[in-house]
């Protein structure tokens, strides 16, 4: 495994993190359980085969993923960096900080977390909830009590929040110490401010590096852009990740064993990409625009859907069709979505509550609308 100096935090990060909110699971009645058996064999394979960043959140896997994540590094624990987050509700105190990071400590079976993040923020919360509730000041004190290691935050909004964020928090004396944000070839929108924070001593985490999935299937796009023999896509795209010089780990959710010794031999691999020939791959960009159509990164933020409109799953068979040219398979993934009783825009009440909540402020119902009547023709 690679490792990387974890920006200004004195840390080590391998250059795969694991990404803890796809773990497998299934039902008993309306409840929803972790398989512990299979996630204790996936985390233990990626710690011994060199990962050493785990990230989780409270509300990933059911409300299942941390307690997961504790018992399966329980024996490893002192080892790792183990990443969770603050959710940013609207009523969120200091107060209200503090017992959701106990709930977090309780649930991990751990005295201290490594890197906390206020979770998913963008401008608006950071000045009218974290700046206003003064929860800076209040993650400097769990800090100096040792309950958290490092103060971090997660990213959704126009990249130019972010050096806001990371400004404003230094000035007020409480810096940001690691950033989690999205990027990969096709969504590289963040690029310029990964280089800004990287700069400024935080360490940089790189969320979605397979693009949602889009960059997962195999398609000969690295001989595309490069006249080179063809790779793997999803060994392109985190190649292409961790070409960046900026970027300090790729986050992978990994579901199963099989993709986890996937990644960890990509991650290991010698043969990374250099920072020239990142570059050079980053020129090449304007060749595949088409990509980056309905990005959806498959974050699921718009599910539940109140009629069961599995939109994730739906905007996945787009993927197939319209970037990898895959129609048949597309159509036949409809086919058995729909055998199934999977529901379509043919259901939408129209409410609009997924774009709401959708972080990439995709116009959903237009879009499911339009992949709905192209599909199932």
């Amino acid at each position: 495994m690679n490792y990387r100096d974890f920006g200004k935090t004195g840390e080590k990060i391998s250059a795969l993190g694991f990404g803890c909110m796809r773990f497998p699971e299934y039902k008993e009645g309306e409840k929803s359980f972790v398989d512990q058996e299979k996630v204790d064999e996936m985390l233990v394979f990626a710690f011994e085969n060199g990962v050493n960043y785990f990230d989780t959140a409270p509300h990933y896997c059911n409300h299942n993923s941390e307690q997961a994540v504790g018992h399966a590094v329980k024996a490893f624990r002192d080892k790792i960096l183990i990443s969770t987050k603050c959710p940013s509700d609207a009523d969120l105190t200091p107060d209200k900080y503090l017992r959701l990071l106990e709930r977090s400590l309780k649930r991990l079976d751990t005295d201290y977390i490594d890197f906390y993040h206020f979770w998913g923020i963008n401008r608006d919360k950071y000045d009218n909830l974290i700046l206003k509730n003064n929860l800076l000041e209040t993650a400097a004190k769990a800090k100096e009590e040792g309950l958290i290691r490092h103060i971090s935050f997660s990213f959704h909004d126009h990249p130019s929040a972010i050096k806001h964020i990371v400004d404003t928090s230094e000035k007020l004396g409480v810096k940001m110490e690691s950033m989690l944000c999205q990027y990969n070839i096709l969504d590289r929108s963040n690029e310029e401010m990964i280089k800004y924070v990287n700069e400024k001593g935080l360490g940089t985490v790189a969320m979605g590096p397979v693009g949602g999935g889009r960059l997962s299937a195999p398609t000969d796009l690295y001989a595309k852009l490069t006249g080179k023999a063809s790779i793997a896509t999803y060994e392109l795209a985190f190649k292409f990740c961790l070409g960046n010089p900026n970027l300090n780990c790729a986050l992978s959710g990994m579901e199963n064993i099989d993709m986890v010794k996937k990644n960890v031999k990509v991650a290991s691999d010698n043969t990374a990409f250099s920072e020239e020939e990142w570059k050079q791959l980053g020129a090449a960009m304007e060749e595949i625009k088409k990509f980056s159509e309905l990005y959806c990164t498959g974050c699921k933020y718009c599910q539940p859907c109140p009629v069961e409109i599995d939109i994730p799953r739906i905007f996945e068979m787009y993927t197939y069709y319209n970037v990898y040219g895959l129609k048949d398979h597309a159509k036949n993934m409809m086919r058995d979505y729909l055998k199934n009783n999977g529901k379509t825009f043919a259901d939408c009440k129209k409410c609009g509550i997924c774009e709401k909540k959708c972080p990439q402020s995709l116009a959903i119902r237009e879009n499911l609308d339009k992949v709905c009547k192209l599909l199932c023709e």
